[in-house]
């Protein structure tokens, strides 16, 4: 699991952090059971104070996505896939509220939206199948 954090988005450290452990566990990069990196471990890769870590991690536990495990550390519970899965669409259903609110106070017609929908998702297909074939040959090559 890589964290990546940036200082200058206006989002707190800790938030960051929070979101980006839920993302992981909805993407299955950590499964249910997984144990996320210790306090003081988590902060030096991040290069972050551990007191931010240990309130992200306080938040994890209370929203129920993270259990301490007596002797080995906070670990994925089996409701966290669920609740991230759900979180993660809430978050990008919001994100898109904001982006339609704005082309529609700009004029832009639904057809027009609906048109750039469809030509970014063309975009995104064909990057993706573009970095596939470029993994495939890489490894081909190994």
């Amino acid at each position: 699991m890589q964290l990546h954090i940036e200082t200058s988005n206006g989002i707190p450290i800790y938030e960051q952090i929070c979101r980006q452990v839920k993302f992981a566990v909805a993407n299955k990069a950590l499964q249910v059971g997984d144990h996320v990196p210790s306090v003081r471990e988590m902060a030096g890769r991040l290069a972050v104070n551990p007191n931010t870590v240990s309130r992200a991690y306080r938040d994890l536990q209370a929203d129920g996505v993270l259990i301490p495990i007596r002797g080995t550390g906070l670990a994925v519970t089996p409701e966290a896939p669920g609740k991230c899965q759900s979180e993660r669409l809430d978050m990008i259903r919001e994100r898109l509220r904001l982006v339609l609110a704005e082309a529609r106070h700009n004029q832009i017609t639904p057809d027009e939206i609906r048109q750039l929908v469809e030509s970014e998702l063309q975009r995104l297909d064909a990057l993706e199948d573009e970095n596939a074939s470029q993994l495939v040959t890489a490894e081909e090559t190994a």
